[in-house]
């Protein structure tokens, strides 16, 4: 089992060290939490290896201080399991008998260091505490900076020149400061997820908890206790009590991703939570205040569904306050070739993998059921399976590969409009991305997947004007 332990920006003033001392000696305890009080962290208390990890399954800590001998379970057995279950845990040991060979051990087996008892002076114990929480705080700011630069490169999958995905990028900067809930609408892979985190990490509660629910994932009789939590022996197999997911979020944002797939009951139950601000978790008489920005995200016609009935309309109207809503990819198809060589470079990164022509035709003639999503998956196919720089059409999945072919198939009216079609796309698309380099030749074949001879071809075919090659190819960030 895992914590939730939220990466945070741990400059700021919100957050707090959580510091467990497990010790069978109370008075040892009492002496390591005054200390660890005084250097601002959250002290928590436990006098055994059962009641330390009984605890740390109810609620997050990110520094242990563990004694080595003590009943029923040493702390070799102890940091082994903590280790095991919660590595972000940094654990520390205090021995009073002067055991090397234990302190060796057990920082052979991940603890950060050891310490002897008694502590003389105090100021040891306070430089070692203090050390080990710089560290912490490194680890967890580093998380913290990963997940967001991951977040904001994974941002740019949200890119294109419509006029549908600039309209999802101007809200996304009107919203992304604000608590107002959203209600994120499209197709399956259109990306609605990233809108979601673009939401949360670009504005001002980046370091705030994210979290996502898959709600068509749940398993209908566990959805309540996984959303609310539940309490130790609410049910079967409830061993220890669980925080439930919208506490685990509690002044970040909740993400429920398929809202529509809810059963009705829990749409009571998500719908009273947001009037309320609070949780009960199963077999619990307590409720919990819980603030958190809601976000939801559906592909179904949510104003059809709760007029026939099969979604609240009340839950909706309490969702959509602010909706999004991601245009297909096949009606945004001259954003293509810039998603492509976005995702070729991020595939395949200074490796220069182009699209031929005709495999640059097969993924504009094609219909994208699978939207972005099967692009990216399209493309990593092929980057895999291709043995040259130049992927062709033989190298995409026989399904896309056929589209051109019918796309250009003469002899019926419809595929005449069709082919006609693509050529106002590549035209418009060569166009625009020929004005946004300036006419620079090279990096227009590279963003468009094309060599410069078929560059050149085009440019003759559509009378599209150029200038003279700049001295110096710029080169894509």
């Amino acid at each position: 089992m895992t914590q939730t332990l939220t990466t945070q920006n741990l400059a700021s003033n919100d957050f707090r060290i959580r510091l467990l001392i497990v010790d069978d000696e109370q008075t040892i305890r009492r002496l390591c939490m005054t200390i660890g009080e005084s250097l601002g962290f959250s002290c928590l208390e436990a006098e055994s290896g059962d009641a330390a990890l009984a605890l740390l399954e109810e609620q997050p800590v990110h520094m242990v201080l563990t004694d080595m001998v003590m009943p029923r379970m040493s702390g070799i057995e102890f940091l082994e399991q903590v280790k095991r279950a919660y590595p972000r845990i940094e654990v520390a040991v205090m021995t009073g008998h002067g055991s090397v060979e234990t302190a060796v051990q057990a920082m052979k087996l991940g603890a950060y260091d050891y310490i002897a008892k008694p502590f003389a002076p105090l100021d040891d114990l306070r430089h070692f505490l203090r050390r080990m929480a710089d560290k912490v705080r490194l680890v967890e700011e580093n998380l913290y900076l990963r997940e967001r630069s991951e977040t904001e490169t994974s941002l740019h999958g949200i890119i294109g020149n419509s006029t549908g995905i600039q309209s999802v990028l101007r809200l996304i900067s009107r919203l992304k400061d604000t608590r107002t809930p959203v209600l994120i609408s499209g197709e399956s892979g259109t990306g609605k997820e990233l809108v979601a985190r673009a939401l949360h990490f670009r504005g001002t509660m980046a370091n705030r908890p994210f979290v996502a629910v898959d709600c068509g994932s749940l398993v209908p009789t566990l959805i309540e206790s996984e959303l609310f939590g539940y309490e130790k022996g609410a049910f079967t197999g409830a061993l220890r009590s669980k925080q439930g997911l919208l506490q685990s979020a509690d002044t970040g944002t909740i993400f429920l991703d398929e809202v529509g797939e809810l059963p009705l009951e829990m749409q009571a139950k998500i719908l009273r939570f947001l009037q309320e601000k609070e949780v009960r978790p199963v077999g619990s008489n307590q409720k919990v205040k819980v603030d958190v920005r809601i976000m939801a995200a559906t592909n179904r016609d949510l104003d059809a569904e709760y007029k026939k009935g099969t979604f609240r309309k009340d839950l909706y109207f309490r969702l959509n306050v602010v909706t999004i809503s991601l245009p297909a990819l096949r009606e945004r198809r001259s954003d293509i070739p810039i998603l492509a060589a976005f995702f070729l470079e991020r595939l395949a990164p200074g490796r220069g993998v182009q699209l031929s022509s005709n495999a640059m035709k097969a993924l504009l003639a094609y219909d994208w059921p699978g939207n972005v999503r099967e692009l990216e998956n399209c493309l990593e196919r092929a980057v895999a399976l291709g043995d040259q720089r130049i992927l062709e059409v033989n190298d995409l999945p026989s399904a896309i590969a056929h589209a051109v072919i019918q796309a250009e198939s003469p002899g019926t009216p419809e595929s005449s409009g069709r082919a006609t079609d693509l050529e106002d796309i590549e035209r418009a698309t060569i166009e625009r991305v020929f004005s946004q380099v300036k006419g620079d030749k090279a990096l227009a074949g590279k963003m468009l997947g094309i060599s410069r001879a078929t560059l050149y071809r085009k440019l003759k075919r559509y009378n599209i004007g150029a200038r003279e090659d700049p001295p110096q190819s710029t080169t894509l960030q």
